[in-house]
């Protein structure tokens, strides 16, 4: 390019800078700067091509360039690993991304971990375009030249602290299920065109009285280079990119790294070339027009080679394709809510109206269908110095398009037609009303059509009214009229092995499971055994995906149970991209659900209560007995070293699940939980008088422990424990709270310490002492809780809240009665059936028959005969029995004993006489029985 070439437009920008800035000075120099560093990219002999992200007018120019130039390289912004993977595209439906995972990191923070970058390919972005282009035609080479997902977090590191994904711009961008498909990925984009100036954005939107960038950049760039020929796109992309980074203040963080990735890329092309001898004429760059304008030594192909690329850390990368969505580019990368969506139709239009025919991977899902007319390729871009065409853009008007006068009106019609669907009171009035007022907004905004923000302005306005009728409102629908939020589609040749298998187990379902949305499954296992095997996987998914994947509407699955009938709402399509991320962690779901489970368990703040549940998993998912009593044996060594009883409720329900299930389902117990019940046992009662008496220790806490230890008592005895422990541990308790006090005096009733009569005095004397009826409900929250460890104890809670409303005034009842309700509530909801059928059993099933009922509580013992407990009829028994000795020779023959029947009892029997001769332990025998 000669020198000379933009002379004239220098001399226009120094007296510019003269008029505005009152003579030459930093003005000038940063004007003359901006076209300095047009003419130097624009005479580097690689040819420089400058794109903006997903800008429909980069990819119309890119189609351009490509069948004018044919290239031979093609060199691309985008991060150098993930190169494998874009040959998988022909089998996914854009938009989607290309992801780099890492679920364990090595060489970065732990708090960073899952690591994922993103790139996300639309049909109207440049890369697209590009790629499709190199992959298709014979002879031509693909290299990425950014910097890999490992350098993105490496560069983060050296400033210690973490990358943070983009944050909308504008309040109306969506936040919703589509707006998450990238999760918290990172995002890499080609061509981040925003100004870095918070002031300069700012007085570009108020002085092209738009909303928010998406809106300044369609009208002022989108639109005037739709129509622009190759050097003007170039030049004008060049400006913009020069402008921003120029006026920039410039975070010093943020500088450092784009400058690093401009001396990585041109490195990266340097050594390509080296190596393949390729003439840099027959070569295409394609980055971002902000790096494009770079001032680094490494610019160029003769620039220096100083830069030294660092050797990628020990994190192990995984890279796949995930779907992605306007709505999710929207999110990630800050931009207006429907910006995406415009720029799409913005791509179609501008397609059909240039006849420039894009480039579409061979098998692409939605591309075009061969055999249609092709359209005819635009006029290649003559050689030689391209002319200064930065002059006459800057100064040219825009003009009014007849056909867009015409799209408007489609677009009213069309806008009409969708409110009065979703309930709006739209008439051809208001299609009226939307056409005038777009075109008076965007006259009263100083332009010279409407743009699809002014028509959205407009129609909100002419027929949103105050009120929305349905679930959308009028903003939304135009977005849905230009296109909708297009979701992208992995196809099933692009999963991993584990999304394939998936759907390959899945397939006697008969159901589309990469469609999007919720669809049913009903499994009928009782008369299709090969059903179940779809169930073991439905269960998995369900552990391991987000919630709404998997749901199960009919069916549960629990240890030692089969399965029957089941019925499923399945969102595989939805959640394709948590499937696919599956698929980073291993082969098979088992295997994924297995690594888990371990990960869990062996974690650092895992609780014993957290880990006996990966012990149930391991059994209901995988059936595994080996990793079960690995993962009990964890368990055993997380209870010996836990120091409070915050998790006790937890372990006491698992673990009695868990004894359920192999007393059940096998001959012996595991070692790990006899040991798990001795370790327990001991542990609990060691903890016991400090749980009583700290006060964050809660009662249901106390409780659970005090369930364990009565529970499981049997077995531990049997295992060698020593009951004393436990009555010490009881005796040695002084609680002060009054739930605690209850749950105290119930261990010890269990216990055989404290008699009923005993506790039913305590309870009366508590009903009787005006100072302590307001804490009587707390007492009655413990005995509640105390249901847990001694369920015997039923009646005499039904008998405890009785006496209260019994004895209790209205003035001293109804002021406590809320605080009641409350605490049985709270404290003790699962508690609760059990005491109502106690209830049930004890009171009358008649209204009618309340008057007359008794309380068994007081009802009087039925008196006792002198002739002692066995009565009149003592020897009724002893003849029963040897007129039907079969159940007796059974069990003598089960416990070893010969001994001869002896002749049918007599009145004067041994133990008719024995009974007689000492009637106080029948006497007591009775009064236990009957008032009990």
């Amino acid at each position: 390019m000669s020198a000379g070439t933009f002379e004239a437009l220098r001399g226009q920008l120094h007296e510019a800078a003269t008029a505005f800035a009152d003579g030459p000075g930093a003005l000038e120099g940063i004007l003359r700067g901006i076209v300095d560093d047009v003419d130097r990219a624009l005479r580097e002999h690689l040819e420089i091509f400058p794109v903006c992200h997903h800008s429909p007018a980069s990819a119309l120019a890119m189609a351009r360039r490509l069948r004018a130039k044919q290239p031979k390289v093609v060199y691309l912004e985008l991060c150098e690993d993930m190169a494998p993977l874009l040959t998988e595209l022909r089998n996914c439906r854009l938009p989607v991304a290309v992801q780099a995972f890492a679920g364990e990191v090595v060489g970065f923070p732990a708090d960073w971990s899952p690591l994922s970058v993103v790139a996300p390919i639309t049909e109207a972005s440049a890369e697209y375009q590009a790629i499709a282009y190199a992959l298709d035609t014979p002879g031509v080479e693909l290299v990425l030249v950014d910097r890999s997902s490992d350098h993105v977090f490496q560069w983060e590191a050296r400033d210690e602290h973490p990358p943070a994904p983009g944050e909308p711009a504008d309040p109306d961008a969506p936040q919703g299920e589509d707006g998450a498909l990238h999760g918290d990925a990172v995002g890499v984009e080609i061509g981040d065109l925003r100004p870095r100036f918070a002031e300069l954005e700012e007085h570009l939107l108020r002085h092209g009285r738009v909303r928010h960038w998406s809106e300044w950049w369609h009208q002022y760039v989108e639109v005037p280079l739709g129509d622009g020929d190759h050097d003007t796109y170039r030049q004008v992309m060049l400006l913009i990119g020069s402008l921003f980074r120029r006026l920039a203040p410039g975070d010093p963080r943020r500088v450092r790294v784009d400058e690093d990735r401009e001396r990585y890329m041109w490195t990266r092309i340097r050594a390509h070339l080296t190596a393949t001898g390729t003439d840099p004429a027959d070569c295409l760059y394609v980055c971002g027009a902000f790096h494009a304008a770079s001032r680094v030594e490494e610019f160029g192909v003769h620039g220096t080679d100083t830069f030294t690329i660092s050797p990628p850390s020990g994190t192990r990368w995984r890279h796949g394709l995930i779907p992605s969505s306007h709505a999710a580019i929207e999110a990630q990368f800050g931009l207006a809510g429907g910006s995406v969506s415009i720029a799409a139709a913005e791509w179609a239009k501008n397609v059909r109206r240039t006849g420039v025919k894009p480039y579409w991977l061979e098998g692409q899902a939605g591309g075009k269908k061969k055999g249609r007319k092709a359209a005819l390729p635009a006029v290649p871009a003559p050689s030689g110095a391209p002319a200064d065409k930065l002059s006459g853009f800057l100064g040219r008007p825009p003009a009014l398009d007849r056909l867009d006068e015409a799209e408007l009106l489609g677009w009213s019609v069309d806008i009409v037609r969708a409110a009065r669907r979703n309930g709006y009171l739209a008439s051809t009035a208001d299609a009226i009303a939307v056409f005038e007022t777009s075109i008076l907004l965007a006259g009263m905004r100083d332009r010279a059509k409407p743009t699809p923000y002014d028509f959205q302005d407009a129609a909100v306005t002419c027929i949103e009214k105050d009120v929305v009728p349905g679930r959308r409102d009028v903003r939304r629908l135009v977005e849905s009229m230009m296109g909708g939020d297009r979701v992208g589609q992995v196809g099933y040749d692009a999963l991993p092995p584990l999304a394939r298998d998936v759907h390959d187990r899945l397939a006697p379902l008969a159901l589309r499971l990469q469609q999007r949305g919720v669809q049913r499954a009903l499994l009928d296992i009782a008369s299709r055994p090969e059903l179940e095997a779809c169930s073991d996987v439905l269960w998995i998914l369900r552990r391991l995906l987000p919630q709404g994947a998997a749901r199960p509407i009919m069916g549960e699955r629990r240890l030692g149970e089969r399965p029957i009938q089941e019925s499923w709402d399945l969102a595989l399509g939805t959640h394709q991209r948590a499937l696919i991320e599956l698929g980073y962690e291993g082969v098979s779901i088992e295997q994924v659900l297995e690594q888990r489970l371990r990960r869990t368990a062996y974690d650092p703040r895992a609780t014993t209560g957290a880990v006996l549940e990966t012990v149930e998993d391991a059994l209901l998912h995988l059936r595994s007995r080996r990793l079960a009593d690995e993962l009990g044996t964890r368990a055993l060594e997380v209870l010996s070293r836990e120091r409070s009883v915050d998790g006790a409720p937890e372990v006491l329900r698992r673990v009695r699940r868990l004894l359920a299930y192999h007393r059940t389902h096998e001959p012996a117990l595991p070692a790990w939980i006899e040991s798990f019940v001795t370790t327990g046992y001991a542990h609990y009662c060691t903890l016991l008088p400090t749980a009583f008496t700290d006060e964050d220790a809660t009662v249901r806490q106390v409780g659970a422990m005090l369930g364990f230890l009565f529970s499981m008592e049997g077995l531990a005895l049997s295992l060698g424990c020593d009951r004393t422990q436990l009555e010490l541990a009881v005796a040695q308790s002084r609680p002060e709270d009054p739930a605690k006090t209850a749950l105290l005096w119930a261990a010890r009733t269990h216990l055989g310490t404290l008699s009923r009569t005993e506790l039913r005095a305590r309870c009366a004397d508590l009903l009787g002492n005006p100072l302590v009826v307001p804490s009587y409900p707390r007492y009655l929250s413990g005995f509640l809780h105390a249901l847990e460890p001694v369920p015997a104890l039923a009646d005499f809670v039904v008998e405890a809240v009785s006496q209260a409303f019994a004895r209790l005034p209205d003035q001293v009842l109804l002021p406590w009665l809320p605080s009641l309700i409350t605490s049985l509530r709270s404290g003790g909801a699962e508690l609760a059936p059990l005491l109502i059928r106690e209830a049930d059993r004890l009171f009358p099933g008649r209204l009618a028959a309340l008057d007359s009922w008794t309380p068994p509580w007081e009802a009087p013992p039925p008196p006792v005969g002198e002739q002692g407990a066995a009565g009149p009829h003592a020897g009724q028994g002893a003849a029963l029995l040897a007129a039907h000795p079969a159940a007796c020779d059974a069990l003598a023959g089960l416990l070893g004993c010969d001994d001869p029947w002896q002749p049918a009892p007599t009145a004067t029997s041994r133990g008719a006489v024995l009974l007689s001769a000492h009637p106080a332990t029948g006497k007591a025998l009775a009064a236990l029985l009957t008032t009990g």
